[in-house]
């Protein structure tokens, strides 16, 4: 593994800010102390900041040269709301709220990065460090690219990284196509009307409508898709009733649907429409349908997949560059990845095992309230970072 020796000295310093980001979670668009933490720590290494896109994002500006040329690097900020259960000394203070996604550790590994381009700046042309909030659910980097992200800071190409539990550290995986799903919401309204349970043929019993209803929709994902392309839709909430002695007037139905294309997202809609009118007719009873889509998919372009490889495999060796395989988790650096080439790696974050005394029982999983980030990667994921801007500024342009 070929580290670079002025990030492995500082590691420590950067692992004292991540545990502190750890201990005080701000949640989407919230990110006030997170922004004014990696602000403070790029204003005192000299680099020239940018703040207030997308609300609480911050952009560093790191150049060297003359050249024109520039690429992005991305970390997201903000944390989930849910409750942590690790006791250690850097655990949550914020009731309700967690890193448990590993933001705080993909910030640190993006400001251990710019702390090395602070004094070493082996490149020509420009570095734009994108530390971007409202992740999880806030579509951060919508708003950072509808704020002018990239009108104000013209870049060939944007890239970003996801610490991945399961693998060993020293490991990274990236690879072109699709790598995350889509994602969208749906809600069904289904109107009955009520009646006496023991008298069931005086009323419309919303309750076994949708259960055909949720039934149905998986006809979708077997019959109306083709088998080779992959999505999911999964109702995870029903709501009905208020006694056991009485039918309902009406019914709810929530979920998700996630997708690998556009495409398939557009007839998995159109078909849950259809489905969920017909089955409520057929029962002389109607609903109001709605499909909200939230992220699309992310997709790597290939040529900058290729290219994050070949920077991966000059650090840890072509046996530890794995395919990346998909996942039908979501990621809203998909809407950077619609504006900009770019590609969207995994860096391993092991099994667990560096979690401190204190940690819950869960395993270290993300979205667990056991999970912490390892900080073992921070050197590892700086020097990926400053090696792929380094190389990018240092290719031919196309």
């Amino acid at each position: 593994m070929k580290l670079l020796d002025s990030i492995v000295t500082q590691a420590a310093s950067i692992v004292a800010v991540r545990r502190d980001i750890h201990a005080h979670p701000e949640l989407c668009f919230e990110e006030v102390r997170t922004a004014d933490l990696v602000a403070a720590k790029l204003t005192e290494w000299g680099i020239p900041i940018h703040r207030g896109l997308g609300k609480t994002g911050v952009v560093g500006i790191v150049k060297n040269g003359t050249g024109t040329r520039a690429v992005g690097l991305r970390a997201d900020i903000d944390a989930l709301p849910m409750q942590e259960f690790n006791t250690f000394a850097h655990a949550s203070k914020h009731t309700g709220k967690m890193h448990a996604c590993g933001h705080d550790g993909h910030t640190a590994m993006l400001l251990a990065a710019a702390q090395h381009f602070a004094k070493n700046r082996n490149f020509d042309g420009t570095v734009y460090l994108i530390f971007q909030p409202a992740e999880e659910g806030g579509g951060g980097a919508r708003e950072m690219i509808a704020d002018g992200l990239f009108e104000k800071f013209p870049m060939e190409a944007v890239f970003g990284m996801h610490n991945w539990p399961g693998s060993a550290v020293g490991r990274f995986a990236v690879s072109p196509g699709p790598v995350m799903a889509s994602t969208a919401e749906f809600r069904v309204k289904i109107h009955g009307r009520g009646s006496h349970a023991a008298l069931p043929h005086n009323g419309i019993d919303p309750v076994p409508i949708a259960c055909e209803m949720v039934q149905a929709f998986q006809t979708i994902v077997s019959r109306n898709k083709k088998p080779i392309d992959a999505a999911v839709i999964s109702v995870t909430m029903i709501h009905a009733g208020e006694a056991t002695n009485v039918v309902p007037d009406g019914c709810e139905l929530q979920g998700t649907v996630r997708t690998f294309s556009t495409q398939v997202q557009d007839m998995i809609e159109r078909r849950m429409k259809q489905v969920a009118e017909h089955v409520c007719a057929a029962h002389e009873a109607t609903c109001d349908f709605e499909f909200s889509r939230n992220y699309p998919p992310t997709i790597n372009s290939a040529a900058e997949a290729e290219f994050a490889r070949e920077v991966m495999v000059s650090i840890v060796g072509e046996e530890n560059v794995d395919v990346q395989e998909p996942t039908m988790g979501a990621e809203d650096f998909s809407f950077m990845l619609q504006a900009k080439p770019g590609a969207y790696c995994f860096i391993a974050n092991g099994d667990g095992a560096h979690r401190e005394m204190g940690h819950g029982g869960g395993p270290c999983m993300l979205h667990n309230p056991s999970y912490d980030f390892n900080d073992d990667l921070i050197p590892l994921g700086a020097t990926y970072w400053v090696r792929l801007a380094e190389a990018w500024l240092a290719r031919a342009p196309k």
